[in-house]
């Protein structure tokens, strides 16, 4: 289980993200949603370690990092380094003895190919992939679906289906709600960089019509399109 309390962060005298509470459980998916600039990476980068925030984020079998896969929503790669070599790089980080790379490529990446060079929904798919690899408890996930072609959203709709059926917590954002509404079990509304509705699936759609009031229609009339 991952416990997180009262967690906030500020950008010097801008808060951006405000008294967030939420737990996530073993065999869970679960969706965090809200506009761009909501605060949605900014919270995954702080239950991942990689920013300094207020609060807690508690993880019941220890330290969360030795237990997380984190997918970005644009993953960085080392100049001159191979699909390939990239795999070999993040099993190493768990000491996981991984040689056959090729049988374990699901998304059927030019392995052999500068990872700098992939497109962007490659790119994606391959820092997916090795994340997978890592037998991680943990998957947080920002954007997974984003720049990524129906049959790979079909593969890994499947895997997020694997992974909960292995009792992984998995946490993830997309703005894309049919994928929301075939994977995820509960959703989180984050809007200003608050938590200001969490339901299960039953009331996924109540979220989505939220999001699209809030304003949408306003907006589009400002075009004044004729």
């Amino acid at each position: 289980m991952i416990d997180i309390k009262s967690l906030h962060k500020y950008y010097g005298n801008k808060q951006v993200l405000q008294d967030i509470n939420l737990t996530f459980n073993s065999g869970e998916i679960h969706g965090i949603v809200g506009e761009n600039g909501a605060g949605k990476t900014t919270l995954f980068n702080s239950m991942s370690g990689m920013e300094s925030f207020d609060g807690t984020v508690e993880y019941s079998k220890g330290e969360i990092k030795n237990s997380m896969g984190f997918l970005p929503t644009n993953p960085y790669f080392l100049s001159k380094i191979t699909g390939k070599e990239y795999l070999q790089l993040l099993c190493n980080a768990r000491n996981i003895k991984e040689a056959n790379f090729k049988e374990k490529n699901i998304f059927d990446l030019p392995l052999d190919q500068y990872a700098e060079t992939y497109s962007t929904g490659m790119k994606k798919k391959l820092a997916l992939t090795g994340v997978l690899l890592q037998n991680n408890d943990i998957f947080i996930l920002d954007e997974p679906f984003n720049g990524v072609d129906i049959y790979s959203n079909t593969i890994i709709n499947r895997v997020l289906t694997k992974l909960k059926e292995l009792n992984k917590i998995v946490v993830l954002s997309s703005h894309i709600f049919s994928t929301l509404y075939e994977t995820c079990d509960y959703l989180h509304y984050l809007k200003n960089g608050k938590i200001i509705k969490s339901v299960d699936k039953t009331q996924f759609e109540s979220i989505e019509k939220e999001m699209q009031a809030s304003g949408i229609g306003v907006k589009i009339d400002k075009l004044n399109l004729k």
